[in-house]
């Protein structure tokens, strides 16, 4: 997993509600163990037509939306099943962080896990979001933080070792084999052995 302190970028807003990881990623391209190649997965029941086709008018395949990295959503995001591909889809196709008034908590998790930053934020900061696509936001992982293009910074919640992890580009197996050395000293210490 790559550093994650900060995110600079223009928002894309998609303001529907329960927008589930089937939506996300539907489940006939869960076959992949790479993540490498699921951007184009992404939405794809919405990106493109039958024909396989990208729709112009959907969001994501709009001029403005290219090379938004912050993806700004509605209430109840990234609910339904546990699917990992649905962050890795998200951040192969150049979303760093998803800003919500709630995101399901299972895709938070799998979105810390693998380098994508989920932003809960009160009502009113998401509104005025919904209502200015394209801005630039400033997502600071160290200080927890939404800053706005005004310069007000809005706190979310996120874990000490999830910021961690985040902040020093390592997931769960990473932090614990970087504790080889300690965690053998701890069995050497130990008055049994097996």
């Amino acid at each position: 997993m790559e550093k994650v302190t900060i995110v600079k970028s223009r928002t894309v807003v998609m303001p529907q509600t329960d927008i589930d990881t089937d939506q996300i990623v539907p489940a006939r391209f869960l076959t992949t163990t790479t993540r490498k190649g699921l951007g184009k997965a992404l939405f794809a029941d919405w990106r493109y037509d039958s024909a396989g086709r990208p729709k112009p008018d959907f969001l994501l395949n709009r001029p403005e939306a290219q090379g938004c990295g912050v993806l700004v959503a509605g209430n109840n995001f990234g609910c339904g099943s546990s699917r990992e591909h649905a962050p890795w889809a998200l951040l192969d196709f150049g979303i760093h962080a998803v800003v919500s008034t709630e995101i399901a908590d299972i895709f938070r998790g799998n979105s810390l896990k693998n380098g994508l930053v989920p932003v809960t934020v009160d009502k009113a900061t998401h509104g005025w979001l919904v209502g200015n696509p394209g801005i630039e936001v400033t997502v600071d992982v160290a200080s927890s933080k939404l800053v706005l293009p005004d310069g007000r910074a809005v706190p979310f919640p996120i874990d000490g070792f999830s910021r961690y992890c985040l902040l020093n580009g390592v997931d769960q197996l990473g932090y614990l084999l970087n504790q080889a050395d300690a965690i053998g000293r701890f069995e050497d210490s130990r008055p049994w052995k097996p």
